[in-house]
Protein backbone atom coordinates (compact mmCIF):
# COMPACT_ATOMS: atom_id res chain seq x y z
CA UNK A 1 0.00 0.00 0.00
CA UNK A 2 1.32 3.37 -1.21
CA UNK A 3 1.10 6.17 1.13
CA UNK A 4 -1.09 8.61 0.48
CA UNK A 5 0.40 12.61 0.23
CA UNK A 6 -2.46 14.95 1.22
CA UNK A 7 -2.37 18.47 0.62
CA UNK A 8 -3.74 21.19 3.04
CA UNK A 9 -6.87 23.14 1.34
CA UNK A 10 -7.63 26.56 2.68
CA UNK A 11 -10.68 28.06 1.81
CA UNK A 12 -12.12 31.21 2.69
CA UNK A 13 -16.04 31.15 3.37
CA UNK A 14 -17.07 35.21 3.72
CA UNK A 15 -19.54 36.13 1.52
CA UNK A 16 -20.11 32.52 0.17
CA UNK A 17 -23.33 29.95 0.09
CA UNK A 18 -22.86 27.89 2.80
CA UNK A 19 -24.09 24.71 1.04
CA UNK A 20 -21.59 25.95 -2.62
CA UNK A 21 -19.14 25.98 0.09
CA UNK A 22 -20.18 22.05 2.08
CA UNK A 23 -19.75 20.61 -1.79
CA UNK A 24 -16.37 21.92 -2.41
CA UNK A 25 -15.53 20.51 0.64
CA UNK A 26 -16.77 17.28 0.58
CA UNK A 27 -15.16 16.12 -3.06
CA UNK A 28 -11.68 17.64 -1.59
CA UNK A 29 -12.76 15.16 1.44
CA UNK A 30 -13.39 12.20 -0.65
CA UNK A 31 -10.37 12.88 -3.29
CA UNK A 32 -12.72 13.11 -6.40
CA UNK A 33 -10.75 15.82 -7.37
CA UNK A 34 -7.35 13.40 -7.94
CA UNK A 35 -7.12 11.80 -10.97
CA UNK A 36 -6.21 8.90 -9.28
CA UNK A 37 -9.63 8.66 -7.23
CA UNK A 38 -11.38 4.97 -6.70
CA UNK A 39 -14.13 5.11 -4.36
CA UNK A 40 -12.81 2.28 -1.66
CA UNK A 41 -9.79 3.98 -0.78
CA UNK A 42 -10.18 6.76 1.52
CA UNK A 43 -7.20 9.34 -0.77
CA UNK A 44 -8.42 12.83 0.07
CA UNK A 45 -7.00 16.07 1.26
CA UNK A 46 -7.45 18.12 4.58
CA UNK A 47 -9.54 21.22 4.31
CA UNK A 48 -9.21 24.25 6.43
CA UNK A 49 -12.12 26.83 6.44
CA UNK A 50 -11.83 30.06 7.83
CA UNK A 51 -14.40 33.01 8.61
CA UNK A 52 -17.62 30.81 8.76
CA UNK A 53 -19.46 33.37 10.43
CA UNK A 54 -19.26 35.68 7.02
CA UNK A 55 -21.11 32.80 5.27
CA UNK A 56 -24.49 33.46 3.71
CA UNK A 57 -27.67 31.26 2.95
CA UNK A 58 -30.20 31.83 -0.11
CA UNK A 59 -33.83 32.25 0.20
CA UNK A 60 -35.80 31.85 3.58
CA UNK A 61 -33.42 28.55 4.59
CA UNK A 62 -32.33 30.35 8.06
CA UNK A 63 -36.00 30.87 8.87
CA UNK A 64 -37.33 28.00 7.39
CA UNK A 65 -34.67 24.95 7.38
CA UNK A 66 -35.16 22.61 10.23
CA UNK A 67 -32.82 19.74 11.75
CA UNK A 68 -34.34 16.60 12.90
CA UNK A 69 -33.27 13.83 15.10
CA UNK A 70 -35.17 10.84 17.09
CA UNK A 71 -34.11 10.25 20.58
CA UNK A 72 -35.93 6.33 19.50
CA UNK A 73 -38.56 6.57 21.67
CA UNK A 74 -42.54 7.52 20.86
CA UNK A 75 -43.13 10.92 20.44
CA UNK A 76 -38.92 11.61 20.22
CA UNK A 77 -39.05 13.55 17.26
CA UNK A 78 -36.61 16.86 18.06
CA UNK A 79 -36.58 19.58 15.90
CA UNK A 80 -34.00 22.79 15.82
CA UNK A 81 -34.07 25.69 13.68
CA UNK A 82 -31.23 26.27 11.69
CA UNK A 83 -31.52 29.99 12.99
CA UNK A 84 -30.59 28.78 16.49
CA UNK A 85 -27.74 26.35 16.20
CA UNK A 86 -26.46 29.03 13.01
CA UNK A 87 -26.28 31.57 16.25
CA UNK A 88 -25.30 29.20 19.04
CA UNK A 89 -22.06 26.90 16.84
CA UNK A 90 -22.28 28.06 12.90
CA UNK A 91 -19.48 25.40 12.58
CA UNK A 92 -21.36 23.18 13.54
CA UNK A 93 -23.95 23.74 10.77
CA UNK A 94 -20.92 23.52 8.35
CA UNK A 95 -19.83 20.22 9.65
CA UNK A 96 -23.52 18.61 9.21
CA UNK A 97 -23.84 20.09 5.74
CA UNK A 98 -20.74 18.29 4.80
CA UNK A 99 -21.13 14.95 6.53
CA UNK A 100 -24.90 14.80 4.90
CA UNK A 101 -22.90 15.44 1.10
CA UNK A 102 -20.37 12.31 2.07
CA UNK A 103 -21.22 8.29 1.14
CA UNK A 104 -22.84 6.85 3.75
CA UNK A 105 -20.10 4.30 4.57
CA UNK A 106 -16.97 3.52 7.09
CA UNK A 107 -14.46 5.97 5.53
CA UNK A 108 -16.97 8.80 6.50
CA UNK A 109 -15.77 9.56 9.98
CA UNK A 110 -12.36 9.14 8.54
CA UNK A 111 -12.72 11.65 6.11
CA UNK A 112 -14.62 14.37 8.64
CA UNK A 113 -11.67 14.24 10.37
CA UNK A 114 -9.55 16.45 7.86
CA UNK A 115 -12.08 19.18 8.44
CA UNK A 116 -10.72 21.84 10.04
CA UNK A 117 -12.75 24.89 10.57
CA UNK A 118 -11.57 27.90 12.11
CA UNK A 119 -13.87 30.59 13.53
Amino acid sequence: MQKIERKIHSIDAKGRALGRIASEVAVLLMGKHRPDYVPHHDMGDIVEITNIQGATFSGNKIEQKMYYRHSMYPGGLKTTQLKHLWEKNPSEVLRKSVSRMLPKNKLRIERMKRLIIKN
